[in-house]
């Protein structure tokens, strides 16, 4: 019986790596439904609203970590080759791919670099706001001379503009992009990042 590889292979994804696409993605995914649900069906300033944002943040900043720690890594593993296609749709793909992980890093980032009160990191300690740091002080107030005000205005509009139009298109994608290889294609593109595939014997 073969064993589950938790490491990549040059034919498939490692269950860790599996493992850290899907709470990401959920994760990612999720975070704005909670965002929406709040904005949408929640009364302002209410405690629900509060615990809702609360929520919002402390699983923004938790993608962030699991987004290095995923690309931390995708760099101490081989990654699986392409599969068949032309050299223009491999670029798009790993074009597509690199702003997706622009994308995980900065959303989230920007989420907690705008916001005006403490997050939560998996709801074990306190990460003080931004603007109390010695970072903000010394780098924002001091070197850039700029106010919180200043500074946090392009903050959520990165957080908000790009989070409610470019990501949704780049996921859309993304997404669309797996189902053609699934259904179209049959090819592993999709297969191989839901369970580690053995390769076939020769």
């Amino acid at each position: 019986m073969s064993t589950i590889s938790l490491k990549n292979t040059k034919y498939s994804y490692g269950l860790i790596a599996i493992i850290f696409h899907w709470i990401v993605a959920l994760a990612f995914i999720g975070n704005y439904v909670i965002i929406y649900y709040q904005h949408w069906f929640v009364t302002p300033k209410t405690d629900l609203a509060k615990s809702l944002f609360s929520f919002h943040t402390a699983i923004g900043v938790s993608v962030l970590v699991f987004v290095v720690l995923r690309i931390i890594w995708k760099f101490m593993n081989p990654q699986p080759k392409d599969v068949p296609g032309t050299n223009m749709e491999h670029l798009a793909a790993h074009g597509a791919h690199i702003l997706l992980y622009i994308v995980m890093i900065v959303i989230p980032l920007t989420g907690y670099l705008g916001t005006g009160g403490p997050s939560q990191l998996f709801f074990l300690f306190e990460i003080p706001k931004f603007a109390d740091t010695q970072i903000f002080q010394t780098v924002v107030q001091g070197w850039m001379n700029l106010t919180w005000e200043q500074f946090e205005a392009p903050m959520d509009f990165i957080h908000k503009q790009g989070g409610a139009y470019f990501v949704w298109v780049l996921i859309a994608v993304h997404a669309g992009a797996a189902l053609y290889h699934h259904f179209i294609r049959k090819d592993i593109v999709l297969k191989r990042m839901l369970y580690p595939i053995t390769p076939p014997k020769d």
